[in-house]
């Protein structure tokens, strides 16, 4: 879903001269935010028709549901990420699957035909690694989860550290949601996914020494 831009005051860097805004949830009064200064605001705007949609946004092991205010005519595809206001947080969220009125799933729709959107939040992920040992058996390898921003990129070849883990990546599987990859299965030095696109990545744990000295 685009989202749509407005010109309007700017409490913060502009409280004369309008500036664009971009408008990030209209219910219970519009929030826009400042394209000069990124300010998050409520404000007022002329009215409009919209269609009112229930979302639900996966994040992690949980679920948020949540109400988005649409434009009649637009079309929503899987893969189509947009900002989805909760009680708790601004989420980034991205398109799973769409729900139509008669209980049957699809890829794409337009919006009027939509009675459920069903997301997940790509803002900050959860990735999940197989980590195997520099030196045994692939028997010994472990599982693990990261937390990371979900525009954080992790390229096969090169070592990343997060969460305490430190691994070399040798190959990355892509989720089916993810839609701007050739391919979901990457393997060659120098391949970039982001995280919000992973399914999983098997990588080499550069630690595992450490951690066996440890344990003495």
């Amino acid at each position: 879903m685009s989202q749509q831009r407005v010109a309007v005051r700017c409490p913060s860097c502009s409280p004369v001269e309008e500036t664009v805004h971009e408008v990030l949830n209209r219910g219970g009064g519009v929030t826009v935010r400042c394209s000069e200064c990124g300010q998050v605001h409520k404000t007022t705007l002329e009215e409009e028709a919209t269609v009112d949609r229930r979302v639900v946004v996966s994040q992690g092991d949980e679920s948020i549901s949540a109400r988005v205010d649409i434009p009649p005519e637009e079309r929503l595809v899987v893969g189509d990420e947009f900002l989805v206001e909760t009680d708790e947080a601004i989420l980034t969220a991205r398109i799973t699957s769409l729900e139509k009125a008669d209980g049957s799933r699809g890829d794409g729709a337009d919006v009027t035909d939509v009675k459920t959107i069903w997301a997940r939040a790509v803002g900050n992920v959860t990735v999940n690694l197989t980590l195997h040992p520099k030196e045994g058996t692939y028997d010994e390898s472990r599982s693990v989860r990261i937390q990371v921003p979900g525009d954080e990129s992790f390229v096969i070849g090169r070592t990343h550290e997060y969460g305490g883990e430190e691994f070399s990546v040798e190959r990355i599987l892509v989720r089916e949601d993810a839609t701007d990859y050739e391919r979901k299965d990457f393997d060659f030095a120098g391949d970039s996914v982001l995280a919000k696109d992973i399914k999983r990545i098997y990588a080499r744990d550069e630690d595992a020494k450490t951690r066996a000295w440890s344990g003495w």
